[in-house]
């Protein structure tokens, strides 16, 4: 049963794995602001059991990036044109973009291990929704590209950080600021893609890699993504003394000494 099932957004649970489905293929799973909303929420509503998030589109595209209804004078019904919000005041435009920028935020929380499964194009913003997920397993057919450059934008979903972590500062401008299209056989090479597979077997890599996750125990999984996550930004000598704390409430819990 679906725990969410709206604005082309689907949750479905089955107790430790989750699945967040795009639902409009036929318009290669385009983003709104409705799809936003409806995905920070699909984020809120994770029960607690939980352990890994699936992120998949329906059709052939994982998600062709941002409806371009969105640049029209009338926008999306019910909504605040991109026209109308850029002729507004600095506050209410940061504010409002902040919140379409949650539907990108909470892949990476340290409880879960986020695993897109993307095909076909991941467009603007569908490349920063996969760039969300801590892994990305693709099918050989897919094109990742971030155009928003040519539409005299930049990417502003959460994704740059991500993407300059993934191929480095260099590439990362280099692909923003052309738009081109990076395939799967780059995309994996790179750092962008943890696995390449024929696209009629996406669906059963991706199983294959829930159930690897799955495996260990979750604490012990938990900790090790928080130490990762932090690496970067701490000095060596910070990372080691993170690795002992972990290692040492590790080692309390597993002796039954932990609070």
């Amino acid at each position: 049963m679906a725990l969410l099932d709206k604005d082309g957004v689907r949750l479905t649970v089955d107790d430790t794995v989750a699945t967040v489905t795009l639902t409009n293929p036929a318009k290669r799973n385009a983003q709104s602001p409705a799809l936003w909303r409806a995905l920070a929420e699909a984020g809120r509503s994770l029960p607690g059991t939980v352990r890994v998030v699936v992120l998949r589109g329906e059709g052939k595209s994982f998600s062709a990036g941002l409806d371009r209804q969105a640049f029209t004078p009338e926008g999306f019904e019910g909504e605040p044109s991109f026209l109308d919000l850029a002729r507004g005041a600095d506050e209410p435009l940061d504010a409002t973009i902040s919140e379409y920028q949650e539907a990108f935020t909470w892949w990476r929380r340290n409880d879960i291990i986020s695993v897109a499964a993307v095909q076909g194009h991941a467009i603007g913003a569908g490349f920063q929704l996969a760039l969300a997920c801590d892994l990305r397993v693709v099918a050989d057919d897919v094109q990742f590209a971030m155009r928003e450059t040519s539409l005299g934008l930049v990417p502003d979903l959460a994704g740059t950080q991500p993407l300059a972590s993934l191929v480095g500062y260099a590439r990362a401008l280099e692909i923003c600021a052309t738009g081109r299209f990076v395939h799967a056989e780059e995309a994996e090479r790179v750092g962008l893609a943890n696995l390449v597979v024929p696209a009629d077997e996406l669906d059963a890599a991706v199983q294959d890699l829930t159930t690897a996750l799955l495996a260990p125990p979750r604490d012990a999984v938990i900790e090790t993504k928080t130490l990762l996550r932090g690496a970067l930004s701490r000095t060596y000598d910070d990372q080691r003394a993170a690795e002992r704390a972990a290692q040492a409430r590790r080692l309390r819990d597993l002796a039954g000494l932990s609070d």
